[in-house]
């Protein structure tokens, strides 16, 4: 019976862009807590400054060719979807582009 989950967890990394990292919550925090990356909070209100009264959705860590991105999934007051790429060390804005959902 514990075949099926370790078949998805294989596919799901097999899927996965191989040059992109996954961070978990753990070493998030850590992250946070030693200065490296930002704040999620100030990151969540940069986001927010760029769609003023939408609301988060989802929010991810990865890390990049050696570079920290948080990504962001908002949807805003017109209920267009948005995915906002920061850079978490500095909070450089990497893209911001609509979602065609």
């Amino acid at each position: 019976m514990k075949l099926l989950p370790i078949t998805a967890i294989s596919l799901a990394l097999a899927a996965s862009p191989i040059l992109a990292d996954d961070i978990g919550p753990d070493k998030a925090m850590k992250l946070v807590q030693n200065g490296t990356i930002k704040s999620f909070e100030a990151l969540n209100d940069l986001a927010m400054q760029l769609h003023p009264g939408s609301t988060i959705g989802e929010t991810e860590l990865e890390q990049e060719h050696h570079r920290y991105i948080y990504e962001v999934e908002l949807r805003d007051t017109d209920n267009h979807k948005w995915e906002v790429k920061l850079d978490a060390v500095n909070a450089e804005v990497l893209s911001n582009r609509k979602d065609h959902d």
